[in-house]
């Protein structure tokens, strides 16, 4: 439980509305709780009705931050990418220009995060292995990310005059079988492993 009070309960609407600050971090506690719960036991298996229990909140104040369910799963995952983008583009600045670097201090990264208590793969794929509608929005905030990574390796790829868009699937590929793997496998190999296969994709010629 993050808290077993409302405080939009008790307040007007001029200092909790969403867009006030009160009504602001009321909204991340909700996408807190959300990201929690949706991570840890599936999308579908989490109710509106067991965040709102789980915040402290009234349905009330869920409604007014959340037109429903699924507006929060788009929350949570929009989230996560900004987390994720930040991390890989953070490694790019750290690695300057080295793209081998980048490429290990990504891996590593993965690595770490698959070996905490409660890894269960990533996000991005669970949340599309629940929606099997591409056009919902939950599918399109996951395509949006992968677009995105995608766009990301395709740009790291040709500054080292790579240019081969099977370069840059592969590595996607190996991206999300580390992740997978992390969750099923053994979670200590996947950074060396990925880094290891992500050397040998950009390194095989290419006819």
């Amino acid at each position: 439980m993050l808290s077993t009070t409302d405080p939009n309960a008790a307040g007007g609407s001029r200092s909790t509305g969403p867009g006030s600050r009160g009504g602001a971090i009321t909204r991340e506690r909700i996408v807190d709780a959300g990201a929690m719960l949706f991570y840890a036991h599936g999308i579908r298996a989490i109710s509106a009705d067991k965040i709102i229990a789980n915040v402290g909140i009234t349905k009330v104040t869920f409604y007014r931050h959340f037109h429903s369910k699924d507006d929060l799963v788009v929350a949570y995952l929009e989230r996560r990418a900004a987390w994720e983008r930040g991390k890989i583009l953070g490694a790019a600045e750290t690695a300057n220009g080295d793209v081998d670097e980048t490429i290990r201090i990504i891996a590593d990264g993965i690595g770490a995060e698959a070996c905490t208590p409660g890894f269960r793969g990533c996000p991005f794929i669970n949340a599309a292995a629940e929606y099997a509608d591409a056009e919902h929005p939950v599918r399109q905030a996951v395509a949006a990310h992968r677009a995105w990574f995608v766009e990301m390796l395709t740009k790291l790829m040709a500054s080292i005059g790579i240019n081969d868009p099977a370069v840059v699937a592969e590595l996607m590929m190996l991206r999300d079988g580390a992740m997978v793997s992390g969750y099923l496998n053994d979670a200590e190999a996947v950074a060396s492993t990925l880094l290891a296969a992500s050397r040998a994709a950009i390194a095989t010629p290419r006819a």
